[in-house]
């Protein structure tokens, strides 16, 4: 279902906790709000829709791609960049890395780790920021 955008900087300020099994509705609202959003998001994560719990999702190309309990163990190559959020208005600075390893689940709860780079990566990382509480 696709679900309205949290735009409250005190709820998004959170730390998100771990999803479980419960929380697979969690995911396909998210994944039917970014779709809903694709002309203007390329990622998500469920504190901008409201919900406190460690599930991002983001294209991939053609490919919605979920990742639940989303830990990024490794980072090469810091580089600065500004990025929007559709739950902030404007663009601000942050540092982001060229190369990252990100341990996860998938939509089944299949642990998994991916090396990612470039686009995909920085998306990645603002919404595990997210997750983190971490506004940019």
């Amino acid at each position: 279902m696709i679900k309205p955008i949290n735009r409250n900087t005190a709820s998004l300020s959170q730390k998100a906790v771990k999803a479980t099994k419960a929380d697979a509705q969690v995911t396909t609202d998210l994944l039917d709000t970014l779709k809903a959003h694709q002309a203007d998001c390329v990622g998500m994560a469920a504190n901008m829709i409201g919900v406190n719990k460690r599930i991002i999702v983001f294209q991939m190309g053609l490919l919605p791609v979920p990742m639940v309990n989303p830990i990024i163990t490794k980072k090469t190559d810091a580089y600065s960049t500004k990025e929007g959020c559709l739950s902030l208005l404007g663009e601000r600075p942050t540092t982001r890395y060229k190369q990252i390893e990100v341990a996860y689940q998938g939509q089944n709860f299949v642990p998994h780790t991916q090396k990612l780079s470039d686009w995909i990566a920085q998306i990645i990382q603002h919404e595990v920021d997210h997750c983190d509480g971490i506004l940019i």
